[in-house]
């Protein structure tokens, strides 16, 4: 019997229900994770975008934050969900999880109104996607051992780390399914 992927997106604070909606459109089965052992039930987790200080007390408070260091399997983490995987923050009221080893800088691309939509181009793909970054963090100084999978001009913006994939932006605003199916190929590799 083949087993059916089921994708964890955690659902403390943010923008977790468009992750929903982006993979009900490529048929997998989701699930809104809030509670530590919930994660065992997933294949797979996305950290949406959300405001990152808000969620890193959020984590700590439900008492989430051992089981997601604790967590092998593939993470995808957008926005704020990329602050917090990352191996450190310019804001130290942010506790990141020290999960891939890049730094990131809260609020580099400017204030909400000066949200932006850019292509970003692709390593896995020729087309660039069209991406959407609303007060988008940047991702600096990504060790050798970090596969840097999109930029936007000269800056990263979506990296590999093992099974850790974090996004500036927000994929799941966009029509554009393609970080969503890299994302669970890594699951179903």
């Amino acid at each position: 019997m083949k087993h059916e992927l089921t994708i964890g997106v955690l659902g403390l604070q943010g923008a977790f229900a468009k992750h929903m909606v982006m993979l009900s459109k490529l048929d997998v089965s989701t699930m809104l994770i809030r509670y530590p052992e919930e994660l065992d039930q997933c294949d797979g987790l996305i950290i949406p975008g959300g405001e990152s200080t808000t969620m890193s007390i959020l984590i700590h408070e439900m008492k989430i934050r051992d089981k997601l260091l604790e967590y092998n399997r593939p993470i995808f983490g957008t926005c704020a969900g990329a602050i917090l995987m990352a191996a450190g923050s310019n804001d130290p009221r942010v506790t990141t999880l020290n999960r891939v080893p890049v730094r990131a800088t809260r609020n580099a691309w400017g204030r909400q109104v000066e949200s932006f939509l850019a292509p970003v181009n692709l390593s896995f793909d020729e087309k660039p996607f069209n991406a959407v970054f609303i007060r988008a963090p940047k991702l600096v100084n990504p060790r050798p051992e970090v596969q840097i999978l999109g930029r936007l001009e000269n800056e990263t913006v979506l990296v590999q780390h093992d099974n850790v994939i974090l996004a500036t932006f927000h994929p799941e605003l966009t029509d554009d399914t393609r970080i969503h199916t890299y994302f669970l190929k890594l699951i179903k590799n």
